[in-house]
């Protein structure tokens, strides 16, 4: 065992730094609620009512300028420095002051399924046993409606035998929604059969006897197996497919989150101009009240004054980051626009390949950065409301030198297939075959990936049968 002395280098991120990069993530709505989360801890910071007048220039210093500015013999901060002989020159300022209406209140669900199920289990005449089992059934299933543990495992767990069990499961399977308390998908498709009147029909013997190789045998090849037309497998598939395969699905899912877009791009002109969205996003300044306790120099008690001083660092360090987050924000979506005319004057299909390195170099900023710009944010543009995300894409070459984007080449695989004669789909090498003809050079099991990725099925699946007349 021995003690030395080592020097080394190593590179950390500063805490004004953490905070910045933090920022820079949060959508708009999560910005909102840590700025009020901020207000109720931090006691130097205080909201105030919108400048109605934007033309009024704010010279003063702010505290994003530099460092506080201590006297050192009075050992307190030069208050007149940042905020003058009047504290409201200080300010967080909005960029923007008119932009869209307040996003509607969402309504939440009225009640869940848990609420749902035991509502309709109260309307039952069981006895106080059935209740208690009832309940636990119905604790038991999962947000889609299935159940997520066995009768033998309930039976033991309940200490009954499984029989009462079964009997009361049987019961809630017949609750709205229909489906609900299956064990799987396949037992869920036949309980919404069963309460249509259609067991023992066609559609529950295909689901019944031929569930497991659904997604292997066309439609000729389950007619086979049942000994039945292809016709008619058809039409009994059709039916399946009004089915849910999530018996909630669509009834008591959560409300949705409004998407509220952390950027504006509009039309002034003949140029495109882009905005900070922060509306709903309180303005933030340095409560000027905390002012004469520190001026009082050894007057105030030397705790309070470093209680002070610490809130006004983190205050600083807040405004900083809020304001680094609006700047680089605007200055990326500035170039997205700049790169994506085309898009902007002509529409979707015009949008050309981009990757963000390309706006990385224009902005001399890290990839990083702008990957954080663009993860999970919105821009409001005359065309819509665009996924920042959306704008980039990889490029695949073209004859002539030009290149198409991804989503292009999506679109247009899509257009084939829904031109295509249902009685014969076409094959991934016959759609290869017409997009080379048009001049875009993918592979076939390129085709192949895309379509998988649109959810669209393969020829054989996507074959129907078409009925001659007479």
């Amino acid at each position: 065992m021995k003690l030395e002395l080592q020097l080394k280098l190593k590179q950390t991120l500063a805490p004004q730094l953490i905070q910045s990069l933090k920022m820079l993530q949060m959508p708009v709505l999560k910005l909102e609620q840590k700025l009020r989360q901020e207000l109720s801890t931090n006691p130097l910071l205080e909201e105030v009512e919108p400048i109605e007048d934007a033309s009024d220039e704010d010279n003063s210093p702010t505290l994003s300028d530099e460092d506080p500015k201590m006297d050192p013999k009075m050992d307190r901060i030069d208050w007149d420095y940042y905020l003058g002989d009047d504290a409201d020159d200080y300010t967080f300022k909005r960029m923007r002051e008119h932009v869209e209406d307040k996003q509607r209140d969402v309504p939440s669900t009225e009640r869940t399924l848990y609420e749902h199920l035991l509502e309709q289990l109260s309307f039952l005449k069981l006895t106080d046993e059935e209740v208690s089992v009832g309940e636990f059934i119905i604790g038991n299933i999962d947000d889609n409606g299935y159940l997520t543990v066995s009768v033998e495992e309930m039976a033991e767990l309940l200490k009954i035998d499984k029989e009462a069990v079964q009997s009361v499961l049987d019961r809630i399977k017949k609750f709205d929604p229909p489906g609900v308390g299956a064990l799987n998908l396949q037992e869920s498709l036949l309980s919404q059969l069963g309460e249509k009147g259609l067991e023992g029909s066609l559609a529950y013997r295909i689901i019944e006897e031929c569930f497991d190789c659904l997604d292997r045998k066309s439609h000729l090849q389950v007619s086979k197996i049942l000994g039945t037309t292809p016709e008619r497998v058809q039409e009994a598939m059709d039916l399946i497919k009004t089915l849910s395969p999530k018996p909630t699905a669509g009834r008591f899912d959560p409300a949705a989150i409004p998407i509220v877009p952390d950027l504006i791009v509009e039309k002034v002109g003949d140029e495109y101009l882009v905005f900070h969205n922060d509306k709903n996003v309180p303005q933030l300044r340095v409560n000027s009240a905390y002012r004469s306790l520190l001026k009082k120099g050894s007057g105030t008690a030397t705790d309070t004054r470093k209680y002070i001083r610490e809130k006004l660092e983190q205050a600083r360090w807040l405004l900083n980051a809020v304001n680094q987050r609006r700047s680089t924000m605007i200055k990326v979506m500035t170039a997205i626009v700049e790169e994506q005319k085309e898009f902007f004057e002509k529409g979707a299909d015009f949008l050309k390949p981009l990757i963000m390195e390309d706006i990385a170099s224009i902005v001399e900023m890290n990839v990083a950065t702008i990957s954080r710009v663009s993860n999970d944010k919105y821009v409001q543009t005359p065309l819509g409301v665009y996924e920042i995300k959306y704008f980039f894409n990889t490029g695949l070459p073209k004859e002539g030198g030009e290149q198409l984007v991804k989503r292009s080449v999506k679109q247009k695989l899509e257009e084939i297939i829904k031109s295509e004669d249902p009685s014969s789909p076409f094959s991934d090498q016959e759609i290869h075959k017409r997009l080379q003809a048009e001049g875009i050079s993918i592979a076939r099991r390129t085709v192949t990936k895309y379509r998988e990725e649109l959810k669209i099925l393969p020829a054989r699946f996507r074959k129907r049968v078409v009925k001659e007349n007479g």
